[in-house]
């Protein structure tokens, strides 16, 4: 467990950056320091690590005072993760991710072989390992900065606005491998950013700080969301805090109801049954969706217009392990007002209304 007992940084100048922070974080859990620029949550983060020592105060690790630890050796039990990831330039993949391990002893030769596992853990392809960074996107590279801070296995990761430099697609796809790899690995992990939704998203427990790093609420994302502690932290999670709560609620238990639907190739070959009302779904032959047919448009491919000029965008899917807001989300952007759901293999499993995701969040405030 980290813990921070009344701990305060002071820079020359008179200006402090946390003042009086005392929380705990618990052990196996992925905790989100979240604020605005300047308002303190680096310093607490780089306080665990001794990168900036505090004021006053006092920060343990498992019972143990930070400040009586070599800084080195400290650093070497914890893996890193930083914004632009900080790769080595000169460094290859494959030595950049080894780099702790070899620091702490361990053979170049062994060392290069399990970074390949961390490699694939991540998901990247082992034909990146002999490749330098500036050879990769921004996306691999910060895979590759994930998969160094965990090449040692260390118990405790430390991620300082990891995702803010990539686009939001790459963002959302990164995010997704934390989880997936929290799960597995139940690493105590405190992870830094600007934005409420990726706190929101990602957190165990999410850690609020305003101005001059003073620790507005620490509370689970459920709670920061139906119970903020003051004007501050709702106006920093601002409007839309009743969408964002459909982000925490899994939408496993939503009925599916039967989408009609019909395959490319029979629309192709005009065979399919004539469509004189509502929406079709058009699927292809493995039964992976890929859009939406009305009766306008059954018209337009009958007298010659191509197929994809016939058809409408299917919208947001609401894939395995989804959750209200991606229901909702899938319900309201679909032109027939049902969302398509599907399974892993991206096939078709059924559809969604948004009156059962509203019926779903009336019930567990219910609860």
């Amino acid at each position: 467990m980290i813990c921070f007992d009344k701990v305060s940084k002071v820079f020359q100048g008179g200006s402090t950056a946390v003042d009086q922070l005392s929380l705990e974080v618990p052990d196996g859990k992925l905790t989100v320091f979240v604020g605005s620029s300047g308002c303190g949550k680096t310093t607490a983060l780089r306080m665990i690590n001794r990168m900036v020592e505090p004021t006053s105060g006092t920060v343990t690790v498992d019972g143990v005072d930070v400040s009586k630890v070599d800084p080195v050796k400290l650093r070497l039990g914890m893996g890193y993760v930083i914004q632009n990831a900080g790769l080595m330039p000169h460094q290859r993949v494959i030595d950049n991710v080894a780099t702790v391990p070899v620091l702490k002893g361990q053979g170049r030769r062994a060392a290069r072989k399990a970074a390949y596992q961390v490699l694939e853990r991540v998901g990247l392809d082992a034909k990146l390992a002999t490749r330098y960074p500036a050879q990769l996107s921004g996306g691999e590279q910060q895979r590759i900065g994930v998969a160094r801070a965990l090449a040692a296995d260390p118990p405790i990761l430390l991620m300082d606005e990891p995702f803010s430099a990539v686009d939001p697609v790459v963002r959302h796809e990164l995010q997704n491998e934390i989880l997936h790899l929290q799960s597995e690995l139940r690493k105590t992990v405190v992870f830094v950013t600007h934005d409420i939704d990726e706190a929101l998203r990602l957190a165990d427990q999410v850690a609020v700080f305003g101005r001059g790093g003073v620790l507005q609420q620490y509370d689970k994302p459920a709670r920061l969301l139906s119970r903020p502690a003051n004007d501050f932290v709702a106006r920093f999670i601002g409007l839309g805090r009743g969408y964002r709560w459909l982000q925490l609620i899994d939408a496993s238990g939503l009925p599916l109801h039967d989408i009609e639907q019909i395959s490319v190739s029979a629309l192709a070959n005009g065979v399919g049954p004539q469509i004189t009302h509502g929406w079709r779904l058009v699927v292809n032959d493995d039964g992976l969706p890929l859009g939406w047919i009305d009766a306008d448009g059954w018209r337009r491919h009958r007298g010659g217009a191509a197929l994809p000029d016939s058809i409408s965008a299917i919208g947001s899917q609401l894939r395995p392990n989804g959750n209200l807001s991606q229901a909702l989300d899938a319900a309201l952007s679909s032109p027939s007002t049902v969302g398509v759901a599907v399974d892993r293999d991206g096939k078709v499993v059924g559809g969604v209304l948004a009156t059962d995701v509203l019926a779903a969040v009336h019930a567990r405030r219910q609860d």
